[in-house]
Parts: C-alpha cells; sequence; structure tokens
C-alpha cells in the first residue's frame, strides 16, 4: 500500500500529550510504517486562531522544536525530505519521507521575511488561514473578507521562495481574489468537493477545475463533516463519490490525499494503514491500478518534482 499525504494535526497532538511517533493515542502513528510499501506523510504546525503576533511565532518555534525531537527520536523510520529526490530516496529504504508545513499565515507575524525563515526551516507549503481572520486573509468566519495588501505581498513572496501557497481554509472570496494574482500552482491540501458534500471548506467545482487547469493538488480529506451530508455509513464508498466527479472533471492528475488526522472525528479509516488500502478500493470499483496510484501517491510526488524545489 502507498499513502503520499498532504495533511495531518499530528505533530501538534503528539507534542501536547508529550508521546512520541509510535503512540497509540493519535490517529496517526508510524507504527503503521510496516504495512506501508511507500509512505510520504506531511506534518502541518497548526497556528490556532487564538494566537496572533509574537505568540503566534514562539508557538511554531516550540512545535517544529518538537518535530526535531521526534525526527532524532525515530531516526531509523523517518526522516525529513526537502525533494521529491528526497522522498524516493527515504521511501526506497522503507522509512517515512517527513514533510513540513504550517497551517496559519499568523506565523508569519505580518513580517514577510518570516516566509525566508520558514523556507530555511524546510516548510514546503503553507495553509493560508485558518478559520479566522489573520494578518493575510481569512477563513469561513469572515466570509467578505478578502486578502490584505500584506497578504497579497506574502503570496508573491511564498511563490518567490517556492513555499506552496496551500488554500483549504481560505473563504470563497479569497479563493476568487487568488485566482485572478496567484502565478504559481495552488493545492488544496484537505479539501473535498463542495458539489458531493456542501461544507464550505470543500471547493466548489469552479475551484476544482482552476486547480486542474494550473495543475495543482487536491487532497481528500477524511473528517466526516467534509466526506458527506449524511450521517457516515460506509466511508470508502463515501469518499469514493468525492473521486469519481474529480475524475469527471478532469482531476485525474490532482487528486491527492490529505486525510487531516487528529483534526477531529475521522471516517471508518481513522489510521495511515486503512487510509492507504483505500487505493485497492478503488480498483475494486473501477479505477485503474495507474490512476489509484496516482492518486495515492505518484500525483503529489509529481508535483513536489516540478514545484518544490
Amino acid at each position: 500500500m502507498k499513502l503520499f499525504d498532504l495533511h495531518c494535526d499530528t505533530i501538534e497532538r503528539m507534542e501536547e500529550l508529550g508521546e512520541d511517533m509510535l503512540t497509540d493515542k493519535t490517529q496517526l502513528s508510524l507504527k503503521y510504517l510496516p504495512q506501508m510499501e511507500k509512505w510520504c506523510q506531511t506534518f502541518a504546525i497548526f497556528i490556532p486562531d487564538s494566537k496572533r503576533g509574537a505568540e503566534a511565532v514562539s508557538y511554531y518555534e516550540r512545535v517544529l522544536a518538537y518535530f526535531h525531537k521526534m525526527l532524532q527520536k525515530h531516526a531509523d523510520i523517518v526522516e525529513m525530505a526537502n525533494t521529491a529526490d528526497d522522498i524516493r530516496r527515504i521511501t526506497g529504504s522503507k522509512k517515512c519521507a517527513a514533510l513540513l508545513s504550517v497551517e496559519g499565515g499568523a506565523v508569519l507575524d505580518g513580517k514577510l521575511e518570516n516566509i525566508e525563515k520558514l523556507k530555511k526551516d524546510g516548510v514546503k507549503m503553507m495553509t493560508l488561514t485558518w478559520n479566522g481572520a489573520n494578518e493575510l486573509a481569512s477563513g469561513s468566519v469572515n466570509p467578505e473578507m478578502g486578502f490584505t495588501s500584506f497578504g497579497r505581498e506574502a503570496v508573491r513572496e511564498m511563490e518567490r521562495q517556492n513555499i506552496i501557497v496551500d488554500v483549504s481554509h481560505l473563504n470563497d472570496k479569497g479563493m476568487e481574489e487568488l485566482m485572478g494574482f496567484a502565478t504559481k500552482p495552488i493545492i488544496a491540501t484537505h479539501s473535498n468537493l463542495r458539489s458531493v458534500c456542501s461544507h464550505k471548506r470543500n471547493v466548489t467545482e469552479e475551484m476544482f477545475k482552476y486547480i486542474v487547469e494550473h495543475k495543482g493538488l487536491c487532497g481528500l480529506n477524511l473528517l466526516h463533516g467534509f466526506v458527506s451530508d449524511e450521517p457516515m455509513k460506509d466511508s470508502k464508498a463515501e469518499l469514493f463519490r468525492h473521486v469519481y466527479r474529480m475524475l469527471e472533471l478532469g482531476g485525474e492528475d490532482v487528486i491527492a490525499c490529505g486525510s487531516d488526522f487528529d483534526g477531529g472525528i475521522t471516517s471508518q479509516m481513522d489510521n495511515p494503514a486503512l487510509f492507504a488500502s483505500f487505493g485497492d478500493y478503488m480498483v475494486e470499483h473501477g479505477i485503474s491500478r495507474r490512476i489509484s496510484d496516482k492518486i495515492m501517491f505518484e500525483n503529489a510526488l509529481h508535483f513536489f518534482e516540478v514545484n518544490g524545489r
């Protein structure tokens, strides 16, 4: 089984609990590594909306230090990756390749120079907002707020520094504006289709078509509220509805995985091995192995080969 997961909130949860990467107290754990053929996992440092300014920066630094502490402790099974070649090498040695991201532009403390610092820290992508407003833009709490002038400058600097712009959580007004001024491919690391499940944080078909046209990525989110408007009965079947429609919209090369593990109540695929088994499920239900492998691993790898310098 293969998995290239674009988003989880696990490192913050591990730091909070004082647990290591083999814990059984989080949805995501490296104890599942023996079941994987290849596994690349993005660990997001989530910045809560309650933290702004210097407090947001110090929070990021604390969780970042814990992330590196865990990498050192488990160096025999996980290694940080910076390039697609790193991912191939690390996963080829049967380790988990770890990517670093940030969820929440408040980490910048309103200072463009902090983007260069994130780059030096190895951050590969940044989710611009969480639910509330920050110095860049806003999530769903402020639906009428678009980008600030600093937010536009920050996106341009992220593009210059090759930190990938992640639009999961960005509100519709912000997304509409971004589609007008972004110059590089964007990703929605953990967002499904709003036409299949009406959650306001899922992307519309227009947004998804933009991602397709500009060769971005859209990561399948496992949280209940993003998969189905109805109570869950068969999570794989309900997630498959999103895949099927995404493929109808031309998404063969942009569909990826974005579990959102430890960000809430997941579907019945509540650990990485079960999520990886979704690849076999797709094949059993009419998707070719080639396309299934692209969704579960290869699309994200190719994206980082082209855009992840």
